[in-house]
């Protein structure tokens, strides 16, 4: 697909969540900052993020997805959906919600923390 795994990991985070500054997406991610910046560089090169200056601290960037993302994020969703299938298979589709909802939840909480912990 051209994409790293560090790279679709960004790109799917800036899906869910457009505008987290750079250094807030690197601790999400568990990566040094200088890391992600590398990583940008490159999705930014390859036109499927961008950098806009943050309103609130012109030190910052806030990363968004760019409109050529669109068509290679459905393809990363397809492959990310065979995989699923993959990994749930044997499971009713009632266990399988339950344990999305339960992952959700812990993803949920782990989120959560980092963001209390970043605000203390």
């Amino acid at each position: 697909m051209g994409v790293t795994r560090a790279q679709w990991r960004v790109l799917a985070h800036l899906e869910r969540k457009p505008g987290q500054r750079q250094v807030e997406l690197a601790d999400r991610l568990d990566v040094e900052p200088i890391t992600l910046c590398r990583i940008v560089d490159r999705l930014e090169e390859a036109g499927l993020v961008e950098r806009r200056r943050d309103p609130g601290d012109r030190r910052a960037w806030q990363l968004y997805l760019k409109a050529g993302a669109e068509p290679l994020l459905g393809k990363l969703h397809g492959m990310a959906e065979e995989l699923s299938a993959e990994a749930f298979a044997g499971l009713s589709e009632k266990d399988r919600t339950m344990m999305r909802e339960a992952l959700a939840r812990v993803r949920a909480n782990v989120d959560a923390a980092r963001d209390v912990k970043a605000s203390a």
